[in-house]
């Protein structure tokens, strides 16, 4: 049915106007006529009703039917006017159309003249409509672009990705009027499509999907293909392509329709959405880039014109050029961030590098261990960087504090008395079995540290880093620092607090070993080795006789490796082990006995050698028989004498612990040995222990001094004078009581 159409009708003469109304209705079903006998009254008409199209007399009382025209059009320019007028000239037909009047027609007798101006009627208010409209789109069209320009400033303006793809739908969904807007993100570790903002008209529409996995869906696929489509009706059954007068695959929407395998409205939209519940029947999904895709959905089959369209690629690239932005602000800012940290990871570690060098020239200068862990506990609570800091000893069991500051001893009291279940303890045994630092980067997150949270809020910690305390390989203790903040220590400032557990612990080791050679009390361990990997037991297996092989001294030459003297009864023979065994560099007869042969060995090291070395231990006697040792060690007496067992029980398993038992020296030897230790060189050192343990001092001699400088691979003219001077000194000495 077409769209009525309603006529004013002006005319003074009585019952006229009544009448050409009635057969303008006669000649047209659309129009509806309303009568009006002057201008006054039309004028009233027109305020009350809309009119689409008026007809009017010419001559008229007080207003005639171009002053008339003229009152209307002050109030719509383009409203369709006819003058009817029974005053026909070619005057007033010019004046009429110079006053813009849109027909002129004069008044005749018959209905035929009701017919030619039902017609102008109908043809004049088409016109009005049809440019009525165009101007609406017109007007419509320039406020969509206003609203794109206002949306792109705004999206300009977004900070985050969320902002834009937030404004980017309720965009899409006011300038387009369509029934859902949703935007999906692109999330590269996940792989898939997230959906990241949506809006729509009414709650039954249904949720849009919230993720498309990879390959999933046609919405995945645009996007992976980076072209736009257009699906005119996704419920359609036939699947058939429909060509787009914009599909040119040149970023232009492709119109398709989908095949839902003949489903119909119960179907999965190509999107997954239900369309049972999802009332769309029409979308259209352009690709943001790689940032993800822009989807609308309309009610209506196909529901998106040109202009729509073209609207939603303006929007799209608009979108992808602001998210585009926002990517590049935020890896400025995460490269500011960046900066920033490093900035003051490099400030604490400068600060944290003067406070270890203030802390290694304090330890230097003591002379104590306790001395030692003082001033490392006491330079660190002392800076604004560490809260406190205390060391736990790996002396004692269970492992308790030994030194602290910048905390009250109620706290150190705390963990003593929880003994087992304290988490700083749990610390300490991790540090000590691994021999690595370790991080409780937040101790109110942590689980094992509940125990501690009243403490952590107290005392101002949330960072609790454990350093431990090492010189080649042995661990003297642990030392723990407590910071302020969650997760405050970089890499860079462990690395630096490591070196400081380095350096403690060889201060520590010096200390000790100087109190070892000045203390005349010292401890004696004897153990049984049944092991088969000792080298001692090795040769005696070879050896298979009745009497015992014996490791008669050690000298360890660094570099050179380690020389032992071992003596083994004379119908041994070992010579052809050189070239037998990988562990032995060089062997060789020092002397020979009636009843047994003195060797000389070089070996590179063995674990047995260097756990001895680790805890400064001495070896005074060693002899094996059967592939059994029994070895009495010299131990000094701050060494922990378990841990010392069980490195050796570590590296060789069948070690049993016979006897401990203190032994006592006399004052003179200690000194004697701390002299000779002071002003002979190595060489020297070496010279006088190969003598002694080759019987080079015995009469008759056990060896020469041919046969000694060969074990030591000097010329005999070289052993000779380092022998010469060591005895010159060892002389002095005795006779001379010269220390200096």
């Amino acid at each position: 049915m077409a769209q009525p159409i309603t006529v004013l009708v002006v005319d003074n003469e009585p019952g006229f106007a009544d009448l050409a109304g009635e057969m303008l209705e006669r000649e047209r079903d659309s129009i509806v006529a309303v009568s009006a006998r002057n201008g006054t009254e039309a004028l009233d008409v027109l305020e009350r009703r809309e009119v689409d199209c008026i007809v009017s007399d010419y001559e008229m009382p007080g207003m005639n039917g171009l002053e008339l025209l003229e009152r209307v059009r002050e109030g719509d320019p383009d409203l369709p006017f006819i003058l009817f007028t029974g005053r026909g000239s070619e005057e007033i037909a010019s004046e009429a159309i110079a006053a813009g009047v849109t027909q002129y027609l004069q008044k005749e007798s018959g209905k035929k003249q009701y017919a030619l101006l039902a017609n102008q009627v109908t043809n004049a208010v088409a016109q009005y409509r049809t440019e009525t409209e165009l101007r609406e789109s017109e007007r419509r069209y320039e406020r969509t672009l206003t609203t794109l320009h206002e949306t792109t400033r705004e999206l300009m303006r977004a900070e985050t990705k969320d902002e834009i793809y937030r404004s980017a739908v309720e965009t899409a969904s006011e300038i387009l009027d369509v029934a859902v807007a949703v935007a999906y993100a692109f999330e590269p570790t996940a792989g898939s499509l997230e959906r990241a903002a949506s809006t729509q008209q009414s709650p039954e529409l249904g949720d849009p999907a919230a993720t498309f996995e990879r390959g999933e869906g046609l919405v995945w696929e645009v996007f992976s293909e980076g072209e736009s489509a257009y699906y005119e009706d996704v419920t359609r059954e036939d699947g058939e392509r429909v060509e787009s007068p914009r599909g040119d695959g040149d970023g232009e929407a492709q119109r398709t329709s989908s095949n839902t395998s003949g489903q119909g409205p119960q179907a999965d939209a190509i999107d997954g959405v239900e369309t049972a519940t999802a009332a769309s029947r029409s979308e259209l999904i352009v690709p943001l880039g790689t940032h993800g895709v822009l989807v609308a959905r309309s009610e209506n089959v196909d529901g998106f014109d040109e202009t729509m369209t073209e609207l939603l690629h303006i929007l799209a690239a608009n979108t992808e050029a602001a998210l585009d932005r926002a990517e590049r602000e935020q890896l400025l800012r995460d490269h500011d961030r960046t900066l920033t940290q490093q900035n003051e990871e490099l400030t604490r570690l400068n600060h944290t590098n003067e406070i270890v060098r203030e802390i290694n020239h304090g330890i230097a200068q003591a002379s104590t261990r306790a001395a030692i862990e003082e001033t490392v506990c006491d330079r660190l609570a002392e800076t604004d960087r560490y809260r406190f800091a205390w060391i736990a000893t790996s002396d004692d069991e269970p492992p308790s504090p030994t030194a602290w500051s910048g905390i009250d001893a109620a706290y150190i009291d705390t963990i003593r008395d929880d003994g087992e279940r304290a988490p700083e303890l749990a610390l300490v045994r991790d540090i000590l079995e691994s021999g690595r630092v370790r991080t409780i980067p937040d101790v109110l997150e942590a689980d094992a540290w509940n125990s501690r949270r009243k403490e952590a809020l107290t005392y101002g910690y949330q960072t609790v880093l454990g350093v431990p305390l090492v010189a080649d390989e042995r661990r003297y203790g642990v030392l723990v620092v407590h910071i302020a903040g969650a997760d405050s220590v970089g890499e860079s400032e462990r690395e630096v607090l490591a070196e400081l557990g380095e350096t403690t612990g060889h201060a520590i080791r010096s200390v000790e070993r100087t109190r070892a050679m000045l203390t005349d009390s010292r401890l004696e361990l004897e153990l049984d080795v049944a092991d088969s990997r000792l080298l001692l037991n090795r040769l005696s297996n070879h050896v298979a006789a009745a009497d015992p092989v014996t490791l008669e001294g050690v000298i360890d030459r660094d570099e050179d490796g380690i020389v032992l003297f071992v003596s083994a009864p004379s119908t041994a023979s070992l010579a052809e082990l050189e070239a037998e065994w990988a562990s032995i560099e060089t062997l060789s007869v020092v002397s020979e006995g009636d009843d047994e042969t003195l060797f000389e060995l070089t070996v590179a090291s063995t674990p047995f050698l260097d756990i001895l070395q680790t805890y400064d231990v001495q070896v005074r006697m060693a002899t094996a028989e059967d592939g059994e040792s029994t070895v009495v060690l010299e131990v000094p007496q701050r060494v922990e004498t378990r841990s010392l067992v069980e490195a050796i029980g570590e590296a060789y398993p069948e070690t049993e612990l016979v006897a401990k038992r203190e032994t006592t020296h006399t004052r003179s030897a200690r000194q004697l040995d701390t002299h000779l230790a002071e002003r002979l060189t190595d060489k020297q050192f070496e010279a006088l222990q190969a003598a002694h343990y080759s019987g080079f001092f015995e009469w008759p001699r056990e060896s020469t001094g041919e046969d000694l400088a060969d074990a030591l691979d000097v010329s005999p003219p070289t052993y000779h004078y380092h022998l010469r001077a060591a005895e010159r000194k060892l002389v002095t000495v005795v006779f001379e009581g010269d220390s200096s």
